[in-house]
């Protein structure tokens, strides 16, 4: 699987315990709605607001693997966004924003799980894509066009052209997945204190998803690599 994905050891020295995950599926499709998709979506909102709905902010941001993010992203001044999301569906009880299918099914693997996830179109890169970290003066354009540095030392994914995501900043502009998408690569981060099974419930989660949209899509690489 090296040839989709590689990690470098500035990666590993700098994060160890971390997690960085690809999972990457082909014969897909991306229409901007889909019923079975829906229907997912109300079931996760109601077992969202069950799981997490009597939980305060701080009872929340306790609760795993959420905490393990909320401290990544507090080194960096940030708060971690999807706990913010799934605070919203789940104790102020507004319903999942809908996406492009292909982005709802990572969405909602994100909410389920609570894993990071950034979606690409895997036709637009140029593999293998490698997991590393930023250095002073490292830029990306991100999913509005905006070109923006990355902070040091955060986590990012890059390809044989540049920088395709990183965990603070997001996805690029150049490998966004689009109506016409018909292979993706989904890109996972989990810091230190994440474990592994979460990851995995993460890429099943999605897979399941996609699925539903796309009965055929095909699984051709699933990899996890370990900080250590």
């Amino acid at each position: 699987m090296t040839d989709f994905f590689r990690a470098t050891s500035a990666w590993r020295n700098t994060h160890p315990g971390a997690l960085a995950g690809i999972l990457a599926m082909t014969g897909v499709s991306n229409p901007p709605d889909h019923p079975a998709l829906d229907g997912a979506r109300e079931e996760l909102e109601a077992q969202l607001r069950h799981r997490f709905g009597a939980l305060d902010r701080p009872a929340l941001r306790a609760t795993q693997p959420i905490d393990a993010y909320d401290r990544y992203y507090r080194r960096f001044g940030q708060t971690y966004h999807v706990q913010h999301q799934v605070e919203s569906v789940a104790v102020k009880s507004k319903p999942i924003p809908r996406r492009a299918t292909l982005v709802e099914a990572m969405f909602m693997a994100e909410l389920e799980t609570q894993v990071l996830t950034a979606g690409h179109d895997l036709d637009s890169l140029e593999l293998p894509v490698t997991v590393d970290v930023a250095r002073p003066g490292d830029v990306m354009t991100l999913y509005s066009g905006a070109i923006k540095e990355l902070p040091v030392d955060d986590m990012l994914m890059r390809d044989g052209v540049g920088i395709i995501t990183s965990v603070i900043l997001g996805p690029d502009n150049r490998t966004q997945i689009t109506p016409v998408t018909t292979s993706v690569l989904f890109a996972v981060y989990a810091p230190a204190g994440v474990d592994e099974s979460v990851v995995h419930q993460s890429f099943e989660a999605i897979e399941r998803n996609v699925r539903l949209v796309s009965p055929d899509a095909g699984t051709v690489a699933r990899v996890i690599l370990t900080a250590s």
